[in-house]
């Protein structure tokens, strides 16, 4: 909606409508706008009806029912948006309300009750998954967090155990906290020994590779090496041969809360199940945060009205931001929830979560 032109007091009317319905949830009538602007001169009961109807003219505001207030349309909420993330008004700074008071930013002691929720949090895994729980609490919608592809397939560390004659125990610990097993079925016998200098060699020299790197890198190093480091760089060919550093086809790491939330705020039976089958689909939301959501980008984005994704979900807004760490990727972090939200409150929100990474996250070593 950015090509909506609105005067002054259009957009002053349409700003109140749009806090009274955030606040209540129900239609606004002309007379309770009034009772807003009871103290503002030129702003009289008749003048607010002429500028409600042209509102609604515009495609801001609907009337559910011939004897109804109005309620804001996805447009008018794509505009109050605009308005508060216009450049110069910081995500995570203090807005002006409809009324001229000052909006606060995040306050100090919400600030600290997210900070206590992730108390104990050390890895990119433990991160994600607690944003979504955070999310969902603060937005009374659907927390959600998606591991960057990147960083679920970067070498933590790795670990050989014997189980029998030729099979071998991997466990694999990528560098967002994603663990992965597999038992390895070898074509000669390898000794706990040359398993442990295995590991250890594959640790010191790789971690923080790309796991399909190393692959290759290893291969390379078997050609290349001097005959000394012949045997030890021929079980570690082995072993990767057969999958210790395989990747993990299931995709990354998506972590989802809030639900319930949402199954609450919606009437219409057949849009909650098309929206709850979109939602409970991974591949769907993964290709959702992907598309609204660049890695890129270093401000919060805010998308009203996910019609594009499923025509249930038109009446949903996604407000999401990556989440970095070093310069790089770690994820996405972003709410789902009914257009009827406290926008400010939760744009700063998932801005202050998103930075948090770089504080609760040690930089991977070079």
């Amino acid at each position: 909606m950015s090509d909506v032109r609105l005067s002054p007091r259009e957009r002053l009317v349409l700003t109140a409508i749009i806090d009274q319905y955030i606040a209540t949830g129900e239609p606004v009538a002309s007379q309770a706008v009034a009772r807003l602007f009871a103290d503002r001169e030129g702003l009289s009961s008749a003048t607010l009806r002429n500028v409600m109807a042209a509102l609604g003219d515009a495609g801001l505001l609907e009337q559910p029912h011939t004897s109804a207030g109005r309620v804001p349309t996805a447009a008018a909420f794509r505009y109050y948006v605009g308005q508060i993330t216009q450049p110069g008004r910081s995500a995570a700074g203090g807005g002006i309300s409809a009324t001229g008071s000052a909006e606060s930013p995040l306050s100090v002691a919400r600030r600290g009750q997210i900070e206590e929720s992730f108390s104990g949090v050390s890895s990119s895994h433990d991160y994600l998954e607690r944003t979504s729980h955070v999310l969902a609490q603060l937005s009374r919608g659907l927390g959600v967090a998606l591991a960057s592809t990147a960083t679920e397939q970067v070498l933590e560390h790795i670990h050989f155990s014997r189980l029998s004659a030729g099979r071998v125990l991997a466990v694999l610990v990528t560098q967002a906290g994603a663990v992965q097993d597999r038992v390895l079925a070898l074509d000669h016998e390898v000794t706990p020994l040359e398993l442990e200098t295995a590991s250890r060699y594959l640790n010191e020299n790789f971690h923080g590779w790309p796991i399909d790197g190393i692959r290759v890198e290893v291969e390379r190093r078997v050609e290349l090496e001097r005959e000394v480091y012949r045997q030890l760089l021929t079980s570690v060919e082995e072993l990767c041969r057969k999958g210790a550093l395989a990747g993990d086809e299931s995709g990354p790491a998506l972590f989802v809360e809030g639900i319930a939330n949402l199954i609450g705020a919606e009437q219409d039976r057949e849009q909650l199940r098309q929206m709850l089958l979109t939602l409970e689909a991974k591949q769907r939301l993964v290709e959702l945060l992907n598309a609204y959501v660049d890695g890129r980008q270093q401000e919060v984005r805010v998308v009203v009205g996910l019609d594009e994704a499923s025509p249930a979900m038109q009446d949903l807004v996604l407000i999401g931001a990556p989440a970095r760490l070093g310069g790089a990727n770690v994820g996405t972090v972003a709410v789902i929830a009914p257009t009827r939200i406290q926008y400010q409150e939760m744009i700063e929100a998932v801005s202050y979560i998103a930075r948090l990474s770089e504080r609760l996250l040690d930089v991977p070593s070079a």
